[in-house]
């Protein structure tokens, strides 16, 4: 599967620069991220993602 995705133009900059740094192709360096990032998804960002919803389920159920 493929997907895209938009970066600013200092965030595309520093990819560029840790893929050099590792010796691989930027888009190789973002596949491998994303496959250890999602072999050991992290606590913190899924207490993040749970707060975002639960900020939503208030301003959804005031707004209703």
């Amino acid at each position: 599967m493929t997907f895209t995705i938009a970066l600013s133009d200092e965030k595309a900059r520093r990819l560029e620069e840790l893929a050099r740094e590792a010796g691989v192709a930027p888009e190789e360096f973002l596949r491998a991220s994303v496959e250890d990032w999602l072999a050991e998804p992290r606590e913190d960002f899924a207490r993040a993602a749970s707060y975002v919803l639960q900020k939503n389920n208030e301003l959804h159920r005031r707004l209703a």
